[in-house]
């Protein structure tokens, strides 16, 4: 039996490649009557209350934000303009080449697997779309919980579903949200993902401190359960 019985993996930037807003961002803009410099702003600032689901749905979200960037559209046009940035955050989501067959290779190796993941609406809505989600046996999202990383809530809750300690669990993830450093405080191993396409990657609450183990592909992780234990060539 393997030392990791799960391995749990954030999403953006870990299952996928680096995130930046793309143009159909531009499209949300335009629907509200808001300068997409504001938009962006607006976003940049209230995204971890956002991601912990303070402001209810995705529209009582979106409605809360054009406030805050000062413009107030009808109902009509601030559903369209929900269903306009689910399009646009699902057009920049892009999964790495390597995802599918590394989360297959855990499967096969008896390892299960799970997603944690600081996000707003729109990941739980389209997930099931992508080739990963077959492949996830738990799917911890912070909008739903309430919470956001690093608080122990996310972990625990991924260990709880899979009926595992903390301690059965390899974390793996971009650093972002102070993620790795949430993961070795509720209980588990954490190595991040350093891969060199990480350096134009949006990210929130980065931990560039991080000492601890780190892989260059996301396809390390097999060598790493295969290893039963954390490399030493990857610190």
């Amino acid at each position: 039996m393997p030392v990791f019985q799960a391995v749990l993996f954030d999403f953006f930037g870990t299952l996928t490649c680096p995130v930046q807003r793309g143009s159909a961002h531009r499209l949300t803009a335009e629907l509200l009557g808001c300068p997409v410099d504001a938009l962006a702003a607006v976003l940049d600032r209230s995204y971890y209350e956002r991601a912990s689901g303070r402001y209810g749905t995705a529209e009582a979200t979106m409605r809360w934000v054009c406030e805050q960037a000062g413009v107030h559209p009808p109902e009509g046009v601030l559903r369209a303009a929900v269903a306009s940035r689910h399009s646009a955050v699902r057009a920049d989501t892009r999964l790495r080449d390597e995802a599918v067959p590394v989360l297959t290779g855990l499967r096969r190796r008896g390892v299960r697997t799970g997603l944690i993941s600081d996000c707003t609406h729109e990941l739980p809505a389209f997930l099931p779309e992508l080739a990963v989600a077959p492949l996830l046996d738990v799917r911890v999202f912070s909008v739903q919980v309430g919470r956001c990383k690093p608080d122990p809530a996310l972990y625990l809750a991924a260990c709880g579903r899979l009926g595992l300690t903390p301690a059965d669990c390899l974390y793996v993830g971009d650093g972002g949200s102070r993620e790795l450093t949430g993961a070795e405080r509720a209980g588990m191993t954490a190595v991040r993902l350093a891969a060199p396409d990480l350096s134009g990657h949006m990210v929130f609450d980065a931990e560039p401190a991080w000492g601890g183990p780190a892989l260059r592909s996301l396809d390390e992780v097999l060598d790493v359960v295969d290893r039963a234990d954390v490399p030493a060539g990857c610190r």
